[in-house]
C-alpha cells in the first residue's frame, strides 16, 4: 500500500490570517449540464463576516454566460473529507 499524506491544515483565505478555516463560503453554480459549488472563500470564525460580505460583492459583479446560473453565496461548515453535497449549510452565520 502506498503511503498516505498526513492531513494538512486548511488555512483561512483572509490576508495574513494564520487560523485554520472552519467554513466554506460558496454559491451553487450551473452551466445547465454541470452543477457544483463555486467557492469564494474558506474562512475562520473571526474572518467569516468580512469574507462573507466580500463574497456577496463579488457575486453581484459576476457576469454569467448564456445558460449559466449562480446562486447567492452561503456559508457551509467545513469538514475534512466531506464532499460538497455533505456540507452543512449554516444560514444563521449569513449576516449581511
Amino acid at each position: 500500500m502506498p503511503p498516505t499524506m498526513p492531513p494538512y491544515p486548511v488555512l483561512c483565505y483572509a490576508k495574513g490570517c494564520p487560523h485554520e478555516a472552519q467554513y466554506k463560503i460558496a454559491a451553487r453554480w450551473s452551466d445547465g449540464v454541470t452543477r457544483e459549488l463555486k467557492t469564494y472563500f474558506l474562512a475562520c470564525t473571526e474572518c467569516l463576516p468580512e469574507l462573507y460580505r466580500t463574497a456577496r460583492v463579488k457575486k453581484a459583479a459576476c457576469r454569467l454566460a448564456a445558460g449559466e446560473t449562480l446562486g447567492d453565496p452561503v456559508v457551509f461548515e467545513l469538514r475534512r473529507g466531506a464532499r460538497d453535497r455533505e456540507l452543512v449549510h449554516r444560514p444563521e452565520l449569513e449576516k449581511h
